[in-house]
């Protein structure tokens, strides 16, 4: 095997030009089926980052009503809708796929919030648990957070997000400010950011539709103080981390369950109620981003699909002249075969020969197209701003499959070498 091989290369360096032609549409195949995965790759791994975040996990549950997420600023709260109760937080966190669990209430609009005599038109009012900070992926930049008396008592203190801080502040520190929340005064004690940084990456307005929720700045107070501004009896939104990407829709899903099921036993099970909650259509879903972030990876690997076939075609085109010149290369060499028949070479010697000499060919091409492949790829995405990401199970298949062309394609040829007559080859001239 090892002098084949050693044959194979002597026989490719001596025709240089004729064998990189050869190769040439292998190469252009290999190359092109690596650049098109690559950016496949790297384009399902932006929009996972983009939907759930750089490692954060955080799956929300929210009370909808119908598609719609459950609005109770003008409008009172179901009688069978209540507070979610510590023991159903309990059940949540003895969920396997759940590793930390929050409950808290939001407000996108207020109608009367003012600093200083500034109406405050964009803000939106969380009242949080002290569980809100750690699962969300908050940390404090300025100032202090929540104490836990702070969380019980009715201190009226508030913590502010940085666009929260840019937008109203200017530079100017907020710590010890006064906000106007209802006529409420809160007294900002903290500037909160986001722990791990991360934006999502924005290449067109439509991916600013699709990832951008929200600009507005945050405001949040701690959940006990909510009645003093808002009522006491509304009932929370959930947001439960998973302890890996692969399980945030199974905790989703569960804890959704769990929230909806205390609905029911809130109302006392009495039909009556049950079908006024049907009737209000509010139940708990949970954001299913992982199955979101597939579909977009589904739609974006059908789309480059094609393009792969496409890529294939030269692969094809690559083995058929490789079996032409595998053809010309027995035909040179009759006189040869003729001499090693002779000499009392058999047929699967012949025969091993040449397809090794045609995998050899084949696989060196598949290896430059490789190269090729991961350079187009990093040109790709300098000029085109595209994510990319170099395929390791792409390449070993690239070069496997492009062995297995040569073998292929150089099997009519090799045939024909180890059934040539050694009498007729050795009088050819």
């Amino acid at each position: 095997m090892i002098e084949n091989v050693r044959l194979s290369l002597q026989g490719i360096l001596s025709h240089k030009i004729r064998s990189f032609l050869t190769m040439l549409g292998i190469i252009i195949g290999i190359a092109a089926i690596i650049a098109i995965v690559s950016t496949i790759e790297g384009t399902n791994e932006q929009i996972k980052n983009n939907l759930i975040g750089a490692g954060n996990n955080t799956v929300k549950i929210t009370l909808m009503q119908g598609d719609a997420e459950a609005d109770f600023t003008w409008s009172g709260v179901p009688d069978n809708i209540r507070v979610v109760s510590e023991d159903s937080k309990k059940r949540i966190l003895d969920l396997k796929e759940v590793e930390s669990c929050t409950l808290y209430r939001s407000r996108d609009y207020v109608e009367n919030m003012f600093y200083l005599n500034q109406k405050i038109e964009s803000a939106i009012v969380n009242g949080i648990d002290s569980d809100y900070f750690s699962t969300m992926g908050y940390e404090i930049a300025e100032g202090m957070g929540f104490t836990e008396k702070q969380y019980t008592d009715f201190s009226k203190v508030a913590i502010i997000d940085t666009n929260m801080q840019r937008g109203l502040f200017e530079g100017e520190n907020p710590i010890g400010k006064i906000l106007d929340i209802n006529g409420e005064p809160f007294r900002i004690i903290g500037v909160a950011c986001k722990r791990t940084g991360f934006e999502p990456v924005i290449n067109s307005v439509e991916d600013y539709f699709t990832y951008n929720s929200s600009s507005s700045g945050l405001i949040f107070i701690p959940t006990n103080d909510w009645s003093i501004i808002f009522r006491y009896d509304e009932p929370q939104n959930c947001v439960v981390r998973a302890k890996d990407t692969d399980s945030m829709t199974g905790a989703g899903k569960k804890t959704a369950d769990i929230l909806n099921e205390n609905i029911r036993k809130q109302s006392g099970g009495s039909e009556q109620q049950s079908a006024e909650g049907i009737a209000n259509n509010l139940e708990y879903k949970s954001e299913s981003l992982l199955e979101q972030a597939k579909k977009l990876q589904d739609l974006s690997k059908s789309t480059n699909q094609m393009l792969i076939w496409i890529a294939g075609i030269s692969l094809l085109v690559g083995g058929i002249g490789v079996m032409n010149i595998m053809l010309v290369s027995v035909t040179e060499r009759t006189r040869e075969i003729g001499l090693k028949k002779a000499l009392g070479a058999r047929k699967k010697r012949i025969l091993a020969q040449f397809l090794t000499e045609a995998s050899v060919l084949t696989t060196i091409g598949g290896i430059l197209g490789v190269l090729i492949g991961i350079g187009l790829s990093k040109v790709i995405a300098n000029i085109a701003e595209v994510p990319v990401s170099i395929s390791t199970p792409a390449i070993v298949v690239s070069v496997a499959f492009s062995m297995v062309v040569g073998i292929v394609f150089g099997l009519i040829p090799s045939i024909k070498a180890a059934n040539l007559n050694p009498i007729d080859a050795l009088r050819y001239e």
